[in-house]
């Protein structure tokens, strides 16, 4: 199998593997006994000097299955499909970690059950971060997952209801199927800005209301550029049975580099957690 070259390694990780190691270990923080089992979660996707923290948490407090299916937003806007939503299956992604292998039986499920939603399509995946940037933490975790990898290019909301169900019929009952969304927040107003938006867009998600979610984002102009890739998460996790969600860890650029003028929000999500 082909695989999907790092794009980012060296700018938002490091190209080492070993430090990388060492920092996503850190990021994790030490090994716990005992981990929540989730239907979804919802981890940022910035250099990990700004998000890694955050990330981690999110990593390290749930229990990581055999698959993860990964949704992120598509941020370069290249795309090799009509519909928007790309799947790589027939490459595996690269990290200086090693490759992730990719579940090709569920990915192909998926697709026969989103039929003209979906398509395989590596372009809209070579150059995007959002996706590469979560998987040290799934690797450093379990070195043995697989992932549908997704990156999601339309806005609105029959699409990822459509979406979210096709996911929960594909996966079932079966409890070793972890969806993660790949999400900042707010982007690039002040400190006090970007928590009160954040915060009306974590009441949304917390509620399992990924159709509210995406009305409030674009009611209140929350730049969450992952909303797409959240609301189907919420609305997979609420199909699945889901009750609620759980803000875990919660952060901003600001107070890395102590501009609180122009900051990204971060936040750490579990979804239908047990």
């Amino acid at each position: 199998m082909s695989r999907r070259a790092p794009a980012v390694s060296g700018t938002f990780y490091p190209a080492d593997p070993a430090r990388l190691r060492a920092d996503v270990e850190a990021y994790l923080g030490a090994p716990r006994a005992s981990r929540r089992r989730a239907l979804a979660v919802i981890a940022p996707h910035a250099g990990y000097v700004f998000s890694g923290a955050t990330a981690g948490f999110v990593f390290a407090t749930v229990h990581i299955p055999a698959t993860c299916i990964v949704l992120a937003p598509n941020h370069t806007g290249s795309l090799g499909v009509r519909s928007g939503g790309s799947v790589l299956l027939a490459s595996e992604y690269e990290t200086p970690l090693g490759a992730v292998a990719v579940d090709t039986e569920l990915g192909g499920r998926l697709l026969l059950a989103a039929p003209g939603l979906l398509g395989e399509d590596a372009i809209a995946h070579v150059k995007e971060h959002s996706l590469e940037v979560i998987l040290p933490f799934l690797q450093v975790r379990r070195p043995d997952v697989r992932i549908v990898p997704i990156v999601i290019a339309w806005s609105e909301w029959e699409e990822s209801r459509v979406l979210a169900e096709a996911i929960a019929a594909v996966v079932g009952n079966r409890d070793d199927v972890l969806v993660v969304a790949s999400s900042d927040m707010n982007h690039f107003e002040s400190a006090a800005v970007t928590r009160a938006k954040d915060s009306l867009a974590l009441e949304r998600v917390t509620a399992l209301d990924g159709q509210g979610l995406l009305a409030l984002t674009r009611e209140r102009e929350i730049t969450m550029c992952g909303r797409i890739p959240s609301a189907i998460a919420c609305e997979y996790a609420r199909l699945r049975g889901g009750r609620a969600g759980e803000v875990i860890a919660y952060s901003h650029s600001g107070l890395v580099n102590g501009d609180e003028q122009r900051v990204v929000g971060y936040a750490g999500v579990v979804l239908g957690g047990a």
